[in-house]
């Protein structure tokens, strides 16, 4: 399937950063792990169909939570950016059960894409 490019940009922050956005946008005082803010909903979403939105992501967050599940960084941080991402595409897995399995069936198929992509360690 080929689609018309599109365009999104990453934020990578810090705690601090994140749940001064977290309380901003969706009143949660609290840092968070990734946020989402899609730019093709809304009153000008038409202006620019090309930009699909932006996508932030608190390293302090990521971190820990590798740490705690015992991965790399870099992979919370490929988890927490497909995760970002397919929010701006409209998945949502707050609303509903079946939407969340959805989401969740759908990072896994775009995270075992990336590593069958991602070059092999050197030895």
């Amino acid at each position: 399937m080929v689609s018309d490019p599109v365009e999104l940009s990453v934020l990578l922050v810090d705690d601090r950063t994140i749940a001064e956005l977290n309380s901003q946008y969706l009143n949660r005082r609290r840092p968070t792990n990734v946020l989402s803010f899609p730019m093709r909903e809304g009153p000008f979403s038409e202006d620019q169909p090309e930009i699909l939105g932006d996508v932030v992501i608190s390293v302090e967050t990521a971190s820990r939570e590798a740490e705690d599940s015992g991965i790399t960084v870099e992979e919370r941080l490929d988890f927490l950016l497909i995760h970002g991402i397919l929010h701006l595409f409209g998945y949502d897995h707050e609303q509903d059960d079946s939407e969340a399995k959805i989401m969740e069936e759908k990072t896994e198929e775009l995270m075992a894409l990336l590593r069958s992509e991602a070059p092999s360690p050197s030895t």
